[in-house]
């Protein structure tokens, strides 16, 4: 069964290249991506099971043994990931099928969906560095063209510098690799894990180590390194842009959890006080970004580099609850920032607009669009009973056990303002006096553009309920990742 974990790889794409043929046959592409796309989500619902009943899986392409051949491991945070990205694809694909415009979906959009899908699954479930460059160049460009899909002039310009400043990522990228082979030899994520407990030269590996955390604070946009997202991610239609701000900053998060729990090891004392001091100032500057804008669109997208530090924070306090509460708010975060940037897309079909001062009383005229809305909202603001409280109660609490009170408060002060801007959006799009005429209302109905996001409202009301069971599993996926020993037999078979 181990073989499982090439399907999310391969089926994307295949299918990727598949449609490609069948560039002016839009139904076609519609019904075979959304086949495609509910398969993968539960292929990776099984994959998880699998991983936890039976323990880390992987697959040695060619039949090349580790260290030496291509290879992919399924351990459960790399399953859960990938899960996780299955659903948002699926919700944001079928908002994509009612809102996108046809001209756009003639121009490869469902290939590039896929490509990307492809990018995304191969960075979670690859077992060596190099082919975590291949699978990030993959989900680059798949980005770049999703971004720019529609060729109005703010998003040629705005496509421009993420373009400039991922080219800049990838070199650094290159950079760190070689660096890193030249130190230890091999580039195997099992194998570099042993090689640098040999490795006497600890200050060249801290420099190697802070090399990669620039590389992926560029992708995951942790401050300073932040500032190409909230255009990037207004730019394009809302599909794609929930489906960005749902999928790309994670993967640059999950690599640097992947990297400073399995691989740079060494010197903890100063590496993960980087970590917590980059953490504090992502999510209080993200924050303050986010209260300060008047943007619907624009406010969403800064809360993403805001909700980052969140989830490192969990990586620099290093415990097990720290670690499952990290891995619990990338959870939370995927689902509930892909729900609300949905319900902005909805709003900005009503409303034309996605200016908060030019909405208002859309809870009157459009009551289901309004209470959907507020509750992924206090979701992302993390009140009870939804997914948001849990993940930072367990950050607040792995924090105070550590010891780590100043990034505990920073974090309380955060969700404090995070609450706050929730209200705001709220108060301005949804009450007061309806901003438009009952003719308007009746004629822009948003009908069948709420069904995409109320499965992900479902899963964060059920990620609340379920906490306790749902804890289990992620205290046996931070087991895993704060003892690299099982990783590392699981891989080179020891």
């Amino acid at each position: 069964m181990n073989d499982i974990i090439l399907l999310p790889v391969l089926i994307p794409f295949i299918v990727g290249v598949i449609l490609i043929l069948f560039k002016k046959n839009i139904q076609l592409q519609r019904f075979v991506s959304g086949l495609t796309s509910l398969s993968l989500v539960f292929v990776s619902i099984y994959m998880v099971y699998l991983i936890y009943q039976d323990g880390i899986m992987t697959v040695e392409l060619g039949n090349w043994q580790a260290p030496f051949g291509i290879i992919l491991v399924g351990d459960l945070f790399a399953s859960i990931m990938v899960t996780l990205a299955s659903i948002v694809a699926v919700a944001c694909l079928f908002f994509a099928f009612q809102t996108l415009h046809p001209d756009r979906e003639k121009y490869y959009f469902y290939p590039f969906y896929f490509f990307l899908l492809t990018g995304v699954n191969g960075s979670f479930l690859t077992g060596d560095m190099f082919n975590l460059f291949v699978f990030f160049e993959v989900m680059l460009l798949s980005s770049f063209v999703l971004i720019v899909m529609g060729r109005t002039k703010y998003q040629l310009r705005e496509s421009f510098k993420y373009v400039v400043i991922s080219i800049f990522g990838s070199m650094f990228f290159v950079i760190a690799i070689a660096l890193l082979y030249s130190v230890t030899g091999t580039l195997n994520f099992a194998h570099l894990a042993e090689r640098i407990g040999e490795v006497e030269q600890t200050g060249v590996l801290t420099v190697i180590a802070i090399l990669f955390l620039i590389v992926f604070g560029i992708k995951g946009a942790l401050v300073p390194l932040h500032f190409w997202l909230p255009n990037s991610y207004f730019g394009p239609p809302t599909a794609v842009a929930a489906l960005l701000g749902g999928l790309l900053t994670k993967v640059g998060v999950y690599s640097i959890m992947r990297t400073y729990t399995l691989i740079f090891t060494h010197n903890q004392d100063f590496t993960l006080n980087i970590i917590l001091i980059l953490a504090g100032l992502t999510m209080f500057i993200g924050v303050i970004g986010a209260v300060s804008k008047f943007d619907f669109k624009k406010i969403l997208a800064i809360h993403i580099i805001s909700q980052v530090g969140y989830m490192i924070m969990g990586l620099g306090i290093f415990t097990q609850m720290a670690i499952a509460g990290a891995i619990y708010i990338i959870a939370h975060n995927m689902i509930v920032k892909t729900a609300l940037f949905l319900y902005c897309g909805a709003t900005e079909k009503v409303t034309g607009t996605t200016d908060l001062k030019k909405m208002s009383g859309l809870l009157k005229t459009h009551p289901q669009l309004g209470w959907l809305f507020f509750i992924a909202a206090i979701s992302l603001a993390g009140i009870p009973p939804l997914s948001g409280f849990f993940a930072k109660f367990a950050l607040v609490l792995g924090g105070l056990d550590a010891g780590n009170y100043f990034i505990v408060f920073v974090s309380l002060v955060v969700g404090l303002l995070t609450l706050f801007s929730m209200v705001k959006i709220f108060m301005y799009v949804f009450w007061g006096s309806p901003s438009l005429t009952p003719e308007q209302a009746k004629e822009r109905k948003v009908g069948k553009l709420l069904l995409p996001g109320i499965p992900l409202i479902i899963i964060s009301f059920l990620m609340g309920i379920l906490a306790e069971p749902l804890f289990i599993l992620l205290f046996e996926a931070a087991d895993q990742m704060l003892d690299p020993s099982i990783y590392i037999n699981s891989v080179l078979k020891e």
